[in-house]
């Protein structure tokens, strides 16, 4: 969440974080209060059940007015109602190279499969557990000695540069969605992403593996 924060508060960078909710107590809370983003907590043991929950969810978020909600940490898994309300609008960052190793333990079970290649995948969110349409992957060797912390802390360095490419793409209409019934479509055009990313300006978009 904090690259996020970072990228969408540069002033030449057309996004902004409007708010942030959390599932249950969650640091991601402090660090939207430190940067004066306004933090809710809609907890889901409050509810009797999970369509009680996303009705609340649903009811605070359609105030909001938002273009892209951005999953960060968010581990509740969402129902087809909810993600077909907002078809087309809900992301989220997996640490995997889609469509391999969905779930949990990504790092371990890349580790315990001799994988050459890592990485993470930013997704369009469905009711099927990181099946979404890809929008932009950053790839990581595995080493030979990695363990699962090691490999983690690689990939999460690369979803901190790849998450704000996606925002930036979306920010600058650099990348749109054909949404269909039962697909998206996105559309990429080539350029300049606004604002820093990972030190780095002027980054292009579609992003190209080196």
């Amino acid at each position: 969440m904090q690259a996020l924060i970072d990228y969408t508060s540069q002033a030449d960078v057309p996004a902004s974080i409007v708010a942030v909710i959390a599932d249950n107590p969650a640091e991601g809370c402090d660090i939207a209060a430190a940067a004066n983003i306004p933090a809710s907590v809609i907890n889901k043991s409050d509810f009797e059940n999970k369509a009680e929950f996303e009705q609340a969810l649903a009811n605070h978020i359609d105030q909001l007015n938002v273009d892209l909600i951005c999953l960060a940490g968010f581990m509740s898994v969402l129902s087809a109602d909810f993600c077909q309300r907002y078809h087309g609008q809900i992301i989220n960052i997996h640490p995997s190279l889609l469509p391999a190793y969905k779930g949990l333990d990504t790092h371990q079970r890349a580790i315990n499969d001799q994988a050459r290649l890592h990485g993470c995948s930013v997704h369009i969110v469905t009711a099927q557990i990181d099946a979404g349409t890809i929008l932009a992957q950053k790839s990581v060797a595995v080493h030979a000695d990695d363990t699962k912390d090691t490999l983690a802390a690689r990939v999460l360095a690369e979803e901190h540069v790849i998450y704000p490419m996606v925002i930036g793409a979306f920010a600058a209409g650099l990348l749109t969605l054909e949404r269909h019934k039962d697909n998206i479509t996105p559309i990429m055009t080539s350029g300049i992403l606004p604002g820093i990313i990972g030190g780095q300006r002027h980054l292009a978009w579609p992003m190209v593996e080196k």
